[in-house]
């Protein structure tokens, strides 16, 4: 049912008994899958990996790659199997050595009160944990005790640096930084100084600033080469402008990134028609730059489909001047105003430049003609007669 695919909600749509046989039914259209989601994500599985051993080959990035419950787990297991491991080694150490049988006043022992597994377990934790409660400690009667107790701190030395070092790292992330970086929802493509351009807004939450932050964008689309082979993500570079030029932003305040849709844009043959049926359409932003109080370098995606690009709307202004300064109103970051635009391609705007000018000339001649039309049917509040005049 048309409910169950969430078309229509559930109380507009009658009962199954109630339903016409005999009527067509229309399946929703399957939306195209995202190469990048809005939040950055990139949509991809990989499959059938057979070089596993690769990934152990650089263990601190696999560490650091997982997730938090799976890192928890081997934070506490490497502890926990490096305690239990070294305690079996002191109990052997005091079997062989005979203090698990004889008192402690007959011999002199290699660690002393250590009279079970339980002891050494416990003697195991004060060494690499270096807690030294006092009751358990190395003599000097066993050199290869003191050449243990070496090595035991050696190796907890090197798990505490490798495990915060992980757990550090994973808290400080660059994604967590491009949270705050935002995109507006939607995509449009307006007129802009007399060519056809597709904008986009881009914002900063904080107010630490991103240090050389740069903007990149992509169409990615399926294609057919000439000689019939299929790329299914062909990625060409478009070219962007920001009002400063290049690609580099201040991005102290939401700026409207723009590309100038010519011949050289890869959307030089779009039309509107196509926003709705061109589903192989996809255009990726990419925001890079290095945090200003970490240093950091962070990274923040998001994509646009064909039908989350709106045809003939512009932005709305979200940045004006109070109280002797700037103030951003983030509530109308994604707004968009219609504004006449022509429904044609950039390539037939080029050829025929007077789709153009039908749309401007009316907007510039509008006032002035209302004017006239107004001044013309206003009557005069008094009459001189031609008596008055001599």
């Amino acid at each position: 049912m048309l409910s169950r695919k969430g078309i229509i909600p559930e109380e507009y749509v009658l009962t199954r008994l109630a339903e016409d046989p005999a009527e067509p039914r229309y399946r929703a259209r399957e939306r195209k899958a995202r190469f990048v989601s809005k939040k950055g994500n990139c949509n991809v599985a990989h499959k059938n990996i057979r070089e596993q051993g690769r990934f152990l080959q650089d263990v601190f990035t696999t560490l650091v790659d997982l997730k938090w419950p799976h890192t928890l787990l081997i934070f506490t297991m490497s502890f926990l199997c490096s305690w239990l491991l070294f305690a079996m080694v002191w109990w052997l150490i005091a079997f062989a050595h005979g203090d698990l049988a004889s008192d402690e006043g007959t011999i002199v022992p290699c660690v002393t009160s250590i009279h079970s597994f339980s002891s050494a377990f416990l003697f195991s934790i004060e060494v690499q944990v270096t807690i030294g409660f006092g009751g358990r400690m190395v003599t000097e009667e066993c050199p290869l005790a003191i050449l243990i107790l070496i090595v035991q701190n050696i190796v907890g030395l090197m798990i505490n640096a490798i495990m915060l070092g992980c757990i550090f790292m994973k808290t400080a992330q660059a994604h967590r930084r491009a949270e705050t970086l935002i995109f507006s929802k939607h995509a449009v493509i307006a007129v802009r100084h007399g060519r056809l351009c597709f904008m986009l807004r881009v914002g900063d939450l904080r107010k630490s600033m991103i240090i050389s932050a740069t903007i990149h964008m992509q169409v990615v689309r399926k294609t057919t080469s000439p000689e019939g082979e299929v790329v299914p993500l062909h990625q060409v570079d478009i070219p962007m402008e920001n009002g400063v030029g290049g690609n580099s932003i201040f991005l102290v305040a939401p700026l409207i990134i723009y590309h100038v849709i010519d011949s050289n844009s890869p959307l030089y043959d779009l039309a509107p028609s196509d926003l709705h049926h061109h589903q192989d359409l996809e255009i990726i932003v990419i925001l890079e730059g290095v945090v200003e109080t970490t240093g950091i370098t962070t990274q923040a995606r998001t994509s646009y489909l064909a039908d989350e690009i709106l045809w003939g709307q512009r932005f709305v202004p979200i940045v004006a001047e109070e109280d002797g300064r700037y103030s951003v109103d983030y509530s109308k970051f994604g707004n968009t105003i219609k504004v006449p635009t022509p429904l044609c391609t950039a390539r037939q705007l080029d050829e025929d430049r007077s789709l153009l000018d039908a749309l401007t000339l009316p907007s510039a001649r509008g006032p002035l003609r209302k004017r006239s039309v107004a001044m013309a049917k206003a009557k005069p509040r008094f009459s001189i007669s031609p008596d008055a005049l001599t």
